[in-house]
């Protein structure tokens, strides 16, 4: 419902500026007047849109209120969260282990999330200082759309910049799933924001504080999302490269000292982290946690060009089924000319949906429509050129990755704003008729997004479907089990420790999984293990003999808890 409603106003909006391009244009060029003279303050202005990012999540709290995880990935997120909160890098692999197998997390040699640390360092930052793991959630929104408006000001002129921050607080930090889970994304976008944003920066002026910003861009991309990053890092490598070639000797000399040794530095100190932080996980400063997991348990790869791999020994018939079977499935399916094709158009379709919608994609579309004729690549101004080029590779980058979410394009976030508001200016200037029908095109466009933000804060009152039809949108809350959570108050609201063996039917949901435990097992007050059988289950409620054991029977509606015995045990088999 939502996303007709979008393509109705996109149309409605363009349609009305092209039959009434004079529509409120005194207002307008009234209040364009101020916004320019307002972006001009450009710090000011970077502070006060990472502050309204902040100040739009706070306020739609009671519409949006703080999320509870339901995915594998946040739940391994929030395990590296509450591990760093808590001092460590790690945890030691539990004697008991195998009962508490789950998805995304490796338990030897050490009990950790499988994901890089980024995201896990900045819900831990919320964790420990405002005492919950969504307020790093919090943050990173706005630290996103701060270095957002940042980088637009590097690449397009201030009041362009400031449109750019302010409609990224509307359409990523408000109702996005980057701003209501934990699955991050915002993190990802502000290290491609600070890499993209520093590029132009040092070819202009050489300041020691863009190449840091540079560096800590890279940091970033490379403990949040490795490849995704480095594919969009490497055009802003080669066009650093190429400026740095014509350089003379004695500016070369200055270059070095204000922009290679404190960018290196950043790098040198990052990668000694990033090893030692491999080395107390997995052993081995070479090895991530993540090849750990996939070595564990995968049988299919991440990369369509990838071989599949010998199936390992699994413990459990569940987590079994998960990699030989959906994960082997998704695999499969892009094997084949049909397949990949099809897979391809899916991520388009992801990308768009969630990226652009029909609002920016009609605005793009109409910039194109009103090109000239025959317009040649060399035509193009080189700006516009190099962000063109830098997101062919990033999207390029994309299409071999077996599984995609939204948020493994974040890197690029910053790369498409750049080319929806180029886009938009071009427009702004087109005339037809001798009326100034471009610039009233994106008034209107800036208005339905206004009206779209408005209309998607009383989607409950006015009975607005917001739920995913073709894909996830900047808008769209998808459909979320929230019985674990419930579960988990029950339980907690007794004093008393508990230890929750947890039983699934044949039919199990593998995306619905209930075993997952913070980073202290055995001091946690409610802990979940898998049903193993009744003498495994015995042997698990020996070592936990000071805890009530429950049998939660999953897969009933509601989900049944139940004091555990025997006889209930053979009941849930």
């Amino acid at each position: 419902m939502f996303l007709l409603i979008e393509f109705c106003l996109a149309g409605i909006a363009i349609a009305t500026a092209c039959f009434f391009p004079n529509l409120g244009k005194n207002n307008f060029e009234r209040w364009e007047q101020l916004f320019r003279s307002v972006a001009h303050r450009r710090r000011l202005v970077v502070v006060g849109v990472g502050l309204l990012a902040l100040g739009t999540r706070a306020a739609l709290l009671p519409i949006l209120p703080v999320p509870q995880p339901t995915i594998h990935d946040e739940f391994s997120y929030l395990l590296a969260a509450d591990t760093f909160a808590h001092g460590r890098l790690t945890n030691p692999t539990h004697p008991m282990w195998a009962h508490f197998e789950t998805f995304q997390v490796i338990q030897r040699p050490s009990y950790m999330s499988m994901y890089p640390p980024a995201q896990g360092l900045l819900l831990a930052l919320g964790q420990a200082t405002l005492g919950h793991p969504f307020w790093g959630v919090w943050l990173s929104v706005g630290f996103m759309c701060a270095a957002i408006c940042w980088m637009l000001q590097a690449w397009l002129p201030d009041g362009w910049a400031l449109l750019g921050g302010l409609l990224a607080v509307i359409r990523l930090a408000s109702f996005s799933y980057w701003a209501d889970s934990y699955w991050g994304g915002a993190l990802t976008a502000t290290g491609g924001a600070l890499v993209l944003g520093a590029l132009p920066r040092i070819e202009r002026a050489q300041r020691v504080r863009d190449a840091l910003a540079m560096g800590l861009g890279f940091a970033i991309l490379a403990n949040s999302r490795p490849y995704e990053g480095l594919i969009f890092s490497l055009p802003c490598l080669a066009a650093l490269l190429a400026w740095l070639l014509r350089k003379d000797s004695l500016r070369l000399n200055l270059v070095a000292k204000r922009v290679a040794l404190p960018l290196s530095s950043v790098l040198v100190v990052s990668a000694g982290m990033m090893g030692y932080y491999f080395w107390r996980v997995t052993g081995s400063p070479f090895r991530m946690p993540y090849q750990v997991d996939r070595e564990t348990y995968a049988v299919a790869p991440y990369f369509i060009w990838q071989s599949l791999k010998a199936q390992p020994v699994y413990h459990n018939e569940l987590i079994r089924a998960f990699y030989t079977h959906w994960e082997l499935s998704q695999f499969t399916a892009t094997r084949s000319g049909i397949g990949f094709a099809i897979a391809t158009l899916g991520k388009i379709n992801i990308l768009w949906l969630f990226y652009l919608g029909p609002l920016f994609v009609l605005t793009v579309l109409a910039a194109v429509a009103v090109a000239p004729y025959g317009l040649r690549w060399n035509q193009i101004n080189p700006r516009p050129r190099f962000l063109l080029i830098a997101s062919l590779v990033s999207l390029g980058g994309l299409v071999p990755e077996v599984y995609f979410r939204a948020h493994y394009a974040a890197p690029m976030t910053c790369l498409i704003f750049a080319l929806v508001l180029l886009a938009m200016r071009y427009l702004r200037r087109w005339r037809w008729r001798g009326e100034q029908t471009g610039a009233a095109i994106v008034r209107a466009v800036t208005m339905a997004c206004i009206m779209l933000f408005v209309l998607r804060v009383a989607a409950a009152p006015l009975h607005l479907s917001v739920r995913p039809v073709l894909s996830v949108t900047w808008c769209t809350v998808e459909q979320q089990s929230l019985d674990r959570a419930r579960v988990l108050s029950q339980l907690t609201n007794d004093p008393r420790r508990k230890l929750v063996i947890v039983h699934y039917s044949p039919q199990h949901n593998l995306h619905a999984e209930w075993v997952y435990n913070s980073a202290d097992i055995d001091g946690s007050k409610v802990l979940w293990a898998r049903d193993m059988g009744s003498s495994q289950n015995q042997e698990l409620i020996r070592y936990f003999k000071d805890r009530e054991a429950f049998l939660l029977e999953a897969d009933e509606t509601p989900p049944r808890l139940s004091p555990y015995s025997v006889s209930v045990a053979m009941r849930g088999q």
